[in-house]
């Protein structure tokens, strides 16, 4: 176990959950510059990805896998379905329950975005040999994993709901 006075820091002397931070921040900045032009917000695009991996969820498990309150998600998932981007149905054994699916539309405009996001990754990781790329991403996947709560490495809660 190490101790608070033995973290590492950055060249800079900065403690690393502060650089991820830094990091987060300019990567979401980037993605918002990269989607702007498709028309998509991050959260839509966050959504939309969640829905791609595990279609028909739940207005609620949807919610619960991009972090947002349910409320908010309904807001969302409305306005996606007002772009075309979403569907909802009732749900074969609740009827109350409406599940989300991807319309051919909103895959459509996935893909394009899955293009902008790599952009910004590749741009990202630029900074990187491919070695310490791999390295980068597994370092990640063991501190997520380290930390636990919400979800596995791969930031799914409720994986299998």
């Amino acid at each position: 176990m190490t101790d608070a006075a033995s973290v590492p820091t950055g060249t800079r002397g900065q403690r690393l959950t502060y650089l991820v931070k830094r990091l987060q921040m300019a990567e979401r900045a980037r993605m918002e510059e990269a989607l702007r032009p498709l028309g998509v917000t991050l959260s839509q695009y966050t959504a939309l990805s969640v829905l791609e991996r595990s279609g028909g969820l739940s207005s609620a498990q949807l919610a619960r896998r991009h972090f947002v309150t349910p409320q908010a998600m309904q807001q969302l998932v409305a306005a996606m379905e007002r772009e075309g981007l979403v569907e909802r149905r009732p749900d074969a054994d609740n009827r109350r329950i409406l599940r989300v699916w991807l319309t051919a539309h909103g895959d459509d405009v996935l893909a394009d975005c899955h293009g902008a996001a790599g952009v910004v990754e590749r741009r990202m990781l630029d900074a990187l040999e491919p070695e310490q790329a791999e390295v980068f991403a597994d370092a990640l996947e063991r501190c997520l994993a380290a930390l636990g709560g919400r979800g596995d490495a791969s930031g799914d809660p409720d994986e299998d709901a």
